[in-house]
């Protein structure tokens, strides 16, 4: 009878899994400075959004992924919202893509994720710099675009080997 119940709290913790890493992420906001890589970043925290609301959006909601964004502009001193606003909209373009898809393609993820972050940075820049007047460095969102898409195919084979093989068990 325990095995049953370890079980089951295994299972509850896989399931919320995808949330506790995007919290955890959001909290470290690690970079990559304390390496001298000047020209190096990514962000994991939209790459854990797109992939789980593009693939299984019923692991991250939309009120965590806010809160996320929220806790995510304390840390790293930007004006509250404005990472939730972005959070929100990639949750809303994943929703337009999983509509509109019929037959998921990693090659048509990849891409709609090359113009999602580019919107999505895009709009932060023209928020931070035009509306707060906070002086952004171009080059860097553009170098953490960039990385992010490239990373993107790694990430995306390790969440699809976790979803198949912990989530098949769950249902």
């Amino acid at each position: 009878m325990s095995s049953l119940n370890k079980s089951r709290f295994l299972q509850i913790f896989l399931s919320y899994l995808p949330l506790l890493i995007l919290f955890f992420s959001v909290f470290n906001e690690f970079d990559f400075n304390y390496l001298k890589l000047d020209y190096f970043s990514f962000n994991f925290v939209h790459l854990i959004i797109f992939f789980w609301t593009l693939r299984n959006p019923d692991h991250l909601g939309y009120l965590p992924i806010f809160f996320a964004g929220i806790i995510n502009d304390v840390i790293i001193g930007i004006p509250i919202g404005i990472s939730s606003l972005c959070y929100l909209l990639i949750c809303a373009v994943t929703g337009y893509i999983r509509n509109i898809t019929l037959s998921p393609n990693f090659i048509k993820d990849w891409i709609s994720l090359l113009f999602t972050i580019l919107l999505i940075n895009s709009i932060q820049v023209i928020i931070l710099d035009l509306i707060f007047l906070i002086q952004v460095e171009y080059m860097d969102y553009l170098i953490n675009s960039g990385f992010t898409f490239l990373f993107y195919p790694i990430f995306f084979h390790n969440f699809q080997f976790f979803k198949r093989t912990n989530f098949k068990k769950i249902k």
